[in-house]
């Protein structure tokens, strides 16, 4: 009965995938260009060398990464019939230098990681820094590409599909959100999740993100964001409602506050004042 389902699933999802591939195929040949901006890459660039200097730039960044994996821990287990996984693959949208993309590669459940990425030199630091783990270079466990999602081919078939596929601090530098998220989705699998974490556009964020984080304690480099682009946790639960296939299971939310000298620590409901986590589930 199981295997039955499976390969029912797996035939829905091919002839899903042969209507959107008719439209992609316009989609993915016109629009090679990231939607993320040239100016936010170019900032990505000038960071690549102190990417992982966990005292660095990228501070946060590191120390938030630990919430990232029980961020979608909490997704899988909020399942309708939650059993133990294995073999997944991972998607990391917008990799960076890889602090994400590595630590999800040297999970025991990884069957494949790729981490894609519009700023070259960031590709190269995620590269340099995974050839010193040898579990890295296992056969087929890790990839990097350095293009924007716009230009990676859809998948051909059900396995080459993702059952993760994450954004991680990287919706709030698309100048449009909506034609990104919509290309993000067709690279998920039945059953699987998009997870993200972003940035709501509240006067709070102003004051701790722009403010405090780049004038006043100069956590990370002025500039880095933009608050217009920031998107309210609502904003992208009523976007993905909107999407047909996709939150049968509800989008799951959570804020994540960083308290000097704690850390950072998942506060539910302060997704309603700044960063925060969501997910969602594309309809199995």
């Amino acid at each position: 009965m199981r295997k039955t389902l499976s390969l029912v699933v797996k035939c829905d999802f091919l002839i899903k995938k042969t209507a959107l591939r008719s439209q992609s195929r316009i989609r993915h040949a016109s629009s090679t260009i990231s939607s993320i901006d040239p100016s936010e890459v170019s900032n990505f660039n000038a960071l690549a060398s102190t990417w992982w200097d966990v005292n660095g730039s990228s501070r946060l960044l590191h120390l938030m990464n630990p919430l990232r994996h029980d961020f979608i821990a909490s997704c899988h287990n909020s399942e309708p019939n939650p059993s133990a996984k294995r073999d997944l693959r991972y998607l990391d949208v917008g990799c960076g230098g890889g602090i994400f993309t590595e630590s999800a590669a040297r999970l025991a459940h990884t069957a494949k990681v790729v981490g894609i990425d519009p700023s070259g030199a960031a590709v190269e630091a995620a590269k340099t820094h995974a050839r010193q783990d040898p579990k890295l270079q296992e056969p087929g466990r890790l990839e990097y590409l350095n293009q924007p999602i716009e230009s990676l081919p859809l998948p051909n078939v059900f396995d080459e599909a993702y059952d993760v596929v994450s954004l991680f601090e990287v919706v709030e530098h698309s100048s449009a959100p909506a034609d990104f998220l919509r290309t993000c989705l067709d690279f998920v699998k039945p059953g699987g999740w998009l997870v993200l974490s972003t940035i709501a556009r509240t006067w709070t964020s102003w004051m701790t993100t722009k403010v405090a984080a780049e004038d006043i304690i100069g956590l990370v480099p002025k500039g880095m964001h933009d608050w217009a682009k920031y998107i309210n946790e609502k904003e992208l639960r009523d976007f993905f409602e909107s999407q047909k296939g996709w939150g049968r299971d509800g989008v799951k939310a959570t804020g994540c506050i960083y308290i000097p000298g704690l850390g950072w620590r998942m506060v539910s409901g302060g997704e309603r004042w700044g960063n925060y986590f969501l997910g969602i589930r594309r309809d199995s």
